[in-house]
């Protein structure tokens, strides 16, 4: 199934490329800049579509032959982050997406990683009656976010 995807009524699964790369969180604009500098990551009416975790915890030691030279004991990186995007499954595009995301990271061996993967795209249908989107329940997070703040 992952070769061919399909459809619904409502959207199609379509193969893509997905692309994750663990980072500093203070480094992750930079390297997202990159990233849209060759592909805009555009779903639908959107651009710039990413996911990124949670800061978490790193963990490495320094082995002979790395910048930090090496080292006995273990490593914990705190404020580390996992972005995620999809990209078209085009394999030259991936190749200078994984060269710009090298380019622009703080680290050495920075991890990047690339899956297959069935991933949803919308036809566009008019769904505004639809009592579950956003429009028709809380609103905007955003727009509800900056009102709460301002009172």
């Amino acid at each position: 199934m992952i070769d061919s995807g399909f459809e619904t009524t409502s959207l199609r699964m379509t193969l893509l490329l997905l692309v994750s790369f663990q980072a500093p969180a203070a480094d992750v604009d930079r390297i997202m800049d990159a990233v849209v500098a060759l592909a805009p990551l555009a779903m639908g009416k959107y651009d710039r579509n990413a996911y990124q975790s949670a800061h978490g915890i790193e963990r490495y030691r320094p082995l002979d032959g790395a910048a930090a030279g090496a080292e006995t004991e273990l490593r914990r990186r705190p404020g580390t982050v996992e972005v995620s995007f999809e990209l078209p499954d085009d394999q030259a595009l991936a190749a200078r997406v994984v060269e710009a995301i090298f380019q622009a990271h703080s680290y050495q061996e920075p991890v990047i990683r690339i899956q297959p993967i069935l991933a949803s795209r919308s036809k566009g249908l008019d769904d505004r009656a639809n009592p579950n989107r956003w429009w028709n329940t809380t609103g905007d997070w955003k727009k509800v976010a900056a009102v709460k703040e301002e009172a």
